[in-house]
C-alpha cells in the first residue's frame, strides 16, 4: 500500500491546469484515437484528484441550482464523485442527462420509490440507474467480464452491492498489488482510490466522452 500512498501523493501535486476543460474535444465530433486515450487519462486523473478531498456521505435529497448546480462540497453519494469527475473536465453531467431524460422519459426508469413522473434537475443525474442509461443510450457499452485486463483507467464501472443496491465508480491509473487497476468511489467513506472492481456484482461498463455536436 506504500506504493500506492506515493503514488495518490504525486497526483495530489498535479497543478490544476492539467485539469483545463477538455470537453472541446467532444464539441467538434468524433475523437480521434489520440483524443480518446488523452481523455480517458484526464478523467482518470480528475477521479484521483477527488480523492484529495474530504466527503461526508450524504444521500438527502438537496435543491440545487441548474446548470452547473453541486450539492455542498463536502457531502455527496458515488454518483456525485463521477459528476465531479467529469464537471473537473468541462462537462455537465447535470445538463447532459437532464437534456436527454427531458427528451427521453420513457427511457429511463421510474422507480415506484421515486414516484417521479417528470424530470428533476436536482435529483436525475445523481441516480445510478439514470447514469446506467445514459452511458448506454449516449456513451459506449462494453463487455462485462471476470478479466482484469478488460478494464482500463477512465471507464465507468457499476456494481449491485446486493439487493439491488447501485453503485458507480472511475477506474484509475494506478495499480494495487494484485496488479488491478484501482477503481475511485464512495461508498460511504469519501472518495478513495480503491481496489473493488471484482469486489460486487458488475452491472454496468461503460465510456462516456462527453456531448457530441
Amino acid at each position: 500500500m506504500s506504493s500506492v500512498r506515493k503514488t495518490l501523493q504525486v497526483f495530489f501535486l498535479i497543478p490544476c491546469t492539467i485539469l483545463l476543460c477538455v470537453s472541446s474535444f467532444a464539441q467538434n465530433g468524433a475523437l480521434t484515437e489520440s483524443q480518446r486515450r488523452e481523455f480517458l487519462r484526464k478523467l482518470s486523473d480528475a477521479a484521483i484528484e477527488r480523492t484529495s478531498h474530504t466527503v461526508r456521505y450524504d444521500p438527502a435529497y438537496v435543491s440545487i441550482p441548474y446548470p452547473g448546480g453541486d450539492v455542498p462540497a463536502d457531502t455527496g453519494v458515488c454518483t456525485d464523485e463521477i459528476i465531479r469527475s467529469y464537471r473537473a473536465l468541462g462537462i455537465d453531467l447535470q445538463k447532459e442527462v437532464h437534456e436527454d431524460m427531458k427528451a427521453n422519459f420513457a427511457a429511463y426508469p421510474n422507480q415506484p420509490r421515486w414516484k417521479q413522473h417528470h424530470t428533476d434537475t436536482n435529483i436525475d443525474h445523481r441516480r445510478v440507474p439514470n447514469l446506467m442509461v445514459f452511458f448506454t443510450r449516449k456513451g459506449e457499452t462494453l463487455p462485462i467480464t471476470n478479466k482484469s485486463e478488460d478494464y482500463t483507467p477512465g471507464d465507468l464501472i457499476t456494481w449491485d452491492l446486493g439487493g439491488n443496491v447501485p453503485h458507480i465508480g472511475i477506474v484509475v491509473d494506478i495499480k494495487s498489488t494484485t496488479g488491478r487497476y484501482l477503481v475511485v468511489h464512495n461508498i460511504g467513506q469519501g472518495p478513495r482510490a480503491e481496489d473493488v472492481l471484482f469486489l460486487w456484482k458488475i452491472t454496468g461498463h461503460y465510456r462516456y466522452f462527453g456531448p457530441h455536436s
